[in-house]
């Protein structure tokens, strides 16, 4: 299989913004992970293990301590011009909460509408035609295009999230927490929109969590990530069946099991 995302032993430090403090915390450390192209990759840990840094390096969101990040071959961190313009279109991301990542003084036709301004000369019509497909994939209607964030349930805003995620047909969708902050029944619904995209795109998704419930039914494989370090990788069914490490133990044992 072809790999689309190779990082290698990255390391990520966050630095004291108190004045006259010069301490740090090496939040991601000598991570290496490669992620082939079409499949589901879940990172799986506890609050605070660095799964949300490593997603905000492949953006480019926070800076790298050492290490290097590779998209389809070439370095991140040795683009051209053009190359920094298109990688954005490429990689795109969805927040866990839907709320406070869709502009609420922003309709929703405008909201999907936004990326394709910035990073394409399209015409309105194609456009039109763009946001028409992205609402039919994500399973929305064409009438909650006038409505604002606020008007719509927990499941339809990150629904909306996944539609502005996806008008740009990027090669690699980020997913961090998406369905932790939904109810059990629409958490179901957007996983298995998750699965349907990843088939009908080719789609290729990192999926961030801490539910392993979630991780076991979607992903392909799995890296459990602790104290910023990956400590086991795996196919999904491995890591849940043989387990090697000990916090991978615990982990899945934190499980509910209903008897």
């Amino acid at each position: 299989m072809e790999i689309l995302l190779d990082i290698e032993n990255l390391s990520i430090e966050y630095k004291s913004i108190k004045e006259g403090n010069n301490s740090s915390i090496l939040a991601v450390k000598d991570v290496s992970v490669k992620i082939m192209r079409g499949e589901i990759y879940a990172l799986a840990g506890e609050s605070g293990c660095g799964k949300s840094t490593l997603a905000k390096a492949i953006t480019k969101l926070v800076p790298k301590k050492s290490g290097n990040i590779l998209f389809a071959g070439k370095s991140i961190y040795e683009q051209t011009k053009q190359e920094q313009k298109e990688y954005p279109k490429q990689v795109q991301m969805v927040f866990q909460n839907p709320y406070s990542s869709l502009n609420p003084k922003m309709k929703i036709y405008d909201i999907l509408k936004e990326p394709l301004d910035i990073n394409t000369k399209l015409k309105k019509a194609e456009k039109n035609e763009l946001i028409a497909e992205v609402l039919q994939e994500t399973g929305l209607q064409q009438d909650c295009l006038s409505l604002y964030p606020h008007e719509f349930s927990g499941g339809q805003r990150q629904r909306i999230a996944i539609a502005r995620a996806l008008i740009l047909n990027p090669k690699l969708l980020i997913a961090d927490e998406p369905v932790s902050a939904l109810d059990a029944s629409i958490q179901a619904q957007i996983i298995n929109l998750l699965k349907e995209l990843k088939q009908k795109r080719d789609l290729t998704i990192l999926f961030i969590s801490h539910d392993m419930n979630v991780i076991k039914y979607l992903a392909d494989r799995v890296g459990i990530m602790y104290y910023g370090s990956l400590v086991e990788e795996n196919y999904t069914g491995t890591i849940f069946r043989y387990p090697r490490e000990e916090y991978t133990k615990k982990l899945l044992s934190s499980v509910p099991v209903l008897k």
